[in-house]
């Protein structure tokens, strides 16, 4: 027997996860993103129809991933992993955890 409170705390949790990604283009190019849901996010990249960059780089495949508490903190995060130099974002791709301490949940 299933919990309908616990399956919508469930989806409700889901629905306000906010994640930062990085994508290796078929170019061998870095992009950055937000979004809610990163599976559906990348599906979307690989049909066309994301980002006007992949658009034109296709396919993507998934890097790394960090969620984040809120979208605010989620959106920083990206801004700032968009202003790193191609070494240090790879650098994060080999080792998450640094980006931990800018408001990563655990």
């Amino acid at each position: 027997m299933t919990n309908p409170d616990k399956e919508q705390m469930d989806h409700k949790a889901v629905q306000e996860r906010h994640s930062v990604y990085i994508v290796r283009c078929a170019d061998g190019s870095l992009y950055t993103g937000y979004t809610n849901n990163v599976e559906q996010r990348v599906a979307t990249h690989n049909e066309g129809k994301g980002g006007r960059y992949t658009r034109s780089h296709l396919p993507v495949t998934l890097l790394a991933t960090w969620s984040f508490n809120s979208k605010g903190e989620a959106l920083r995060a990206e801004h700032a992993i968009k202003r790193l130099p191609r070494e240090q974002k790879w650098r994060l791709i080999e080792m998450p955890s640094l980006l931990k301490d800018q408001g990563q949940e655990s």
